[in-house]
């Protein structure tokens, strides 16, 4: 193995490395996520995890005075979507290093994701010349 070819080799071999500890990180980060929103009036709280699950719904014991079944149920939702864009926002923020150029989140991540944004573009490669002419 030539020097230069071993050089590159170990190049890549620590880019390869530094870039999966900063992934591994950015997962571990991203598992942490938790997302509190709470109502102007206070009333309603809602913690909202990483992957957008519920974890916590608080309500104030005043609100079964203050806001009708249907009010409450409309606050209700309104925090958990409040916080759960809250998360996606963050989510975005952690990934946006790992895609590559002109690659949108949502092209990856977004209801339209599919399979194919992951794959590389094909590339032509020019016509490569017999050996020995010049």
């Amino acid at each position: 193995m030539s020097d230069e070819f071993r050089r590159t080799m170990e190049e890549l071999a620590e880019e390869y490395n530094r870039q999966a500890a900063q992934l591994r990180e950015t997962y571990g980060r991203l598992n942490e996520l938790n997302v509190t929103a709470q109502s102007d009036d206070g009333m309603v709280s809602v913690t909202v995890g990483p992957r957008g699950q519920v974890q916590d719904l608080t309500l104030d014991p005043r609100v079964y005075r203050k806001l009708s079944p249907s009010e409450l149920a409309r606050a209700i939702m309104e925090q958990i979507g409040a916080a759960t864009g809250e998360v996606a926002d963050q989510t975005k923020e952690l990934m946006a290093p790992f895609l590559p150029e002109g690659l949108p989140y949502e092209e990856v991540f977004g209801e339209g994701a599919s399979f194919e944004s992951f794959l590389p573009q094909p590339v032509a490669l020019p016509p490569m010349e017999p050996e020995g002419r010049e």
